[in-house]
């Protein structure tokens, strides 16, 4: 297992809902939970991953998760089971998209 952090300054977009989470963890699965916190402003990201060594990889998904989002005072937990960036995308947007009632 391995363990990633990211976090990103200067969202615009901050949420009120409730925690939610999305996905499953199986194989070649991966579950998000979602929440906000007070982190000034931040987005902040831990991602447990069976898949090691692909740090990079997670770094430009996230970044381009946090470029359509621009999240403010999230805090975002990924458990990992081999996902592929497409389903971490789909998964990071569902997650999103649950907590603002599904507007985009």
């Amino acid at each position: 297992m391995e363990t990633l952090n990211y976090r990103f300054e200067q969202g615009t977009r901050s949420l009120t809902a409730q925690p939610q989470l999305v996905g499953v963890v199986g194989s070649g699965n991966l579950e998000v939970l979602i929440e906000a916190a007070e982190l000034g402003g931040a987005c902040s990201i831990e991602i447990q991953t069976a898949a090691v060594g692909f740090g990079a990889i997670w770094q430009a998904v996230m970044q381009d998760f946090q470029q359509r989002w621009q999240l403010a005072n999230a805090r975002i937990s990924i458990n990992d089971m081999g996902a592929t960036p497409a389903v971490v995308s789909l998964r990071m947007d569902q997650a999103v998209q649950t907590m603002l009632g599904g507007a985009a």
